[in-house]
């Protein structure tokens, strides 16, 4: 490994090559050194960045990094990435590909891999997995190159990757009836051109990540364990983001489809905890044309269910769950392209109430022959309304007749959401400012607990009743069953001081979001949710106290380039959340 670093290489980020002294003949591109074509402003910020995801030196990112992306941009030139969709453009292959290394490095970062192997064995392999999810992720499209494109010389001579970068001004063409996924089984043609032999070497000696990283490469992901999900949510992301999509909602989603998830959630918590069509106070009402739900009621008990069941990347923001529902087609826009809807109920015995609502289509709950009977009332829209909280107040009510469409129905196709619309101004412009912002953001975790190992602290029946008992059973289980990964950039829970830490407030916001209930309970004595638990958790009197009497103990988080500060909880006894005490963290350390 040290080797590799011995070598002299080109600086890390390369400077603009001198401007060909003749332009080529018409319909011709002359050939640009990898030098020239990464020197743009806007690949030279991903290169930054790049190197900033990694905990190398200059020196070291150079031959580890910089040298597989020159050889890759020598090979891909101008290249579009696609004939008609994404990165549809001269160099947009290169610019693809050093997009999606650097979100796929994000990504990384979530991560402890090998997943399941010792803490020691993943600190030991850090640098090569890190390695390994920006070469699988920069080489997954390369073979387009050899099968998609047909390139040619000034003479007409064909020239094929194969044969090396090209040295001649060269002109391409898309094959016509080309193989969609043959470029896929073509990346082995080309990936000892961008990887050299002492790379190869170095991750070959590592058995899971070698086997994950052919498996990409042969266009296999559904072998590839969290390797090739990686790439393939770096590859969603860098597509979204080129479209005009938003690429954090593709950054979010889960490794099962989210939509299913999501429907599969709203249809547990109809059958079994939600009210619907009661004569006064209820979680929602079915008219005939729609499914009329509580939208505060929904995104947290939505959240709490997902939460524990093992599903991560639900956001904490109930704005963004509504976004998140509309976005995946459940939650049926307002006409301007909103997800909430403001409406007053009113049942038939005179009781009333306006609500802040999310409206869906019932056929996507239920079945025909299973759908309950319609409410006895009224739901009355507020055809101006544009509530941007569930506090907000109703104007202008109009009539929704069951089986009757109103003029505040939304038209078949909404109009894009500001959101969307932000995206596509900063996409028109360049991109690469929203892109760096996004990847500059923290992100949850996007690899969900198996459901075997979502396991629920209760058994099926009543939900529990929220204590700090009840908190640290679910923190034990969480964390046998994985959902609570421990040691992690973004864990709530670590190893320091040969015991187990606690990070406040993060990880009793954790227990408050999956457990609505304490909401009210935590209104009553004026606190948040999360103060609510901290005070029961410290009432059991599990923790060790500093000599000063207090209950916080302070640790300084140290990593390769940047320093922060936690602050949490030492347990007096770390078997309350251990079988097996784990190894200290050795990026943690407590301040005396």
């Amino acid at each position: 490994m040290l080797s590799l670093f011995q070598r002299k290489r080109t600086p890390p980020l390369a400077g603009p090559a001198p401007t060909p002294a003749t332009e080529p003949p018409k319909g011709l591109t002359r050939p640009a050194s990898a030098a020239s074509l990464l020197a743009t402003p806007r690949r030279q910020r991903l290169l930054e960045h790049i190197w900033q995801r990694t905990s190398l030196s200059r020196r070291q990112f150079a031959s580890l990094y910089l040298a597989p992306l020159e050889r890759y941009a020598d090979l891909v030139q101008q290249f579009p990435a696609s004939e008609s969709h994404h990165h549809a453009y001269p160099g947009g292959m290169l610019d693809h590909g050093l997009e999606i290394v650097a979100y796929a490095l994000k990504l990384r970062q979530s991560h402890l891999l090998p997943a399941g192997a010792p803490p020691e064995v993943q600190a030991a392999q850090a640098e090569a997995w890190t390695a390994g999810a920006a070469y699988a992720a920069l080489l997954h499209d390369i073979g387009k190159v050899a099968v998609d494109l047909h390139v040619e010389h000034a003479d007409g001579m064909a020239w094929h990757p194969w044969h090396g970068p090209i040295k001649r001004p060269y002109r391409f063409r898309y094959r016509k009836e080309r193989e969609y996924r043959l470029h896929s089984a073509a990346t082995g043609l080309l990936y000892t051109q961008v990887l050299d032999a002492e790379i190869l070497d170095w991750l070959s000696a590592y058995p899971d990540l070698w086997a994950a990283l052919l498996y990409v490469l042969a266009g296999q992901y559904e072998h590839a364990g969290m390797l090739g999900e990686l790439v393939r949510q770096a590859d969603q992301a860098s597509v979204a983001q080129e479209l005009g999509g938003d690429p954090s909602k593709a950054l979010a989603a889960p490794r099962h489809a989210l939509q299913r998830k999501l429907l599969d959630g709203l249809r547990y918590l109809l059958k079994e905890e939600f009210k619907i069509n009661q004569p006064q106070a209820s979680d929602g009402w079915l008219t005939q044309e729609a499914l009329w739900l509580v939208s505060k009621t929904v995104s947290d008990k939505l959240r709490a269910h997902l939460l524990s069941q093992g599903v991560e990347g639900i956001p904490s923001n109930n704005t963004a769950v509504f976004n998140v529902l509309q976005d995946h087609g459940i939650a049926l826009p307002t006409p301007d392209g909103k997800a909430i809807w403001k409406a007053t109920i009113t049942s038939n015995a005179g009781w009333s109430h306006s609500f802040t609502l999310l409206k869906l289509s019932p056929a996507l709950i239920w079945e025909a022959n299973e759908r309950p009977a319609p409410f006895a009332g009224t739901v009355l829209v507020d055809q101006d309304a544009t509530p941007e909280t569930d506090a907000a107040e109703p104007t202008s009510p109009v009539a929704a007749v069951p089986g009757r469409p109103t003029a505040s129905q939304p038209a078949p196709h909404a109009e894009a959401s500001p959101a969307a619309m932000h995206a596509l101004e900063a996409a028109a412009v360049d991109g690469v400012d929203a892109l760096l912002e996004l990847l500059s953001t923290p992100g949850g975790s996007d690899d969900p607990a198996p459901p075997a190992a979502a396991s629920h602290v209760e058994s099926s029946g009543e939900p529990p009743t929220p204590s700090g008992e009840h908190f640290m059973a679910w923190l034990k289980a969480g964390i046998a069953s994985r959902r609570l990964i421990i040691n992690d950039a973004k864990a709530l829970v670590h190893t320091v001081s040969d015991t187990a830490y606690l990070v406040s407030p993060g990880v009793f916001q954790r227990y408050a979001q999956e457990h609505p209930l304490i909401g009210p309970l935590a209104k009553q004595e004026q606190q948040q949710p999360w103060q609510w638990v901290q005070k029961r958790f410290e009432r059991l009197q599990l923790h060790r106290k500093q000599p000063s009497g207090l209950n916080i103990w302070t640790c300084d988080v140290v990593g390769p380039r940047k320093s922060r500060r936690l602050h949490g909880y030492l347990l007096e006894d770390p078997t309350r959340l251990f079988q097996d005490v784990p190894p200290n963290n050795p990026y943690l350390s407590v301040l005396r």
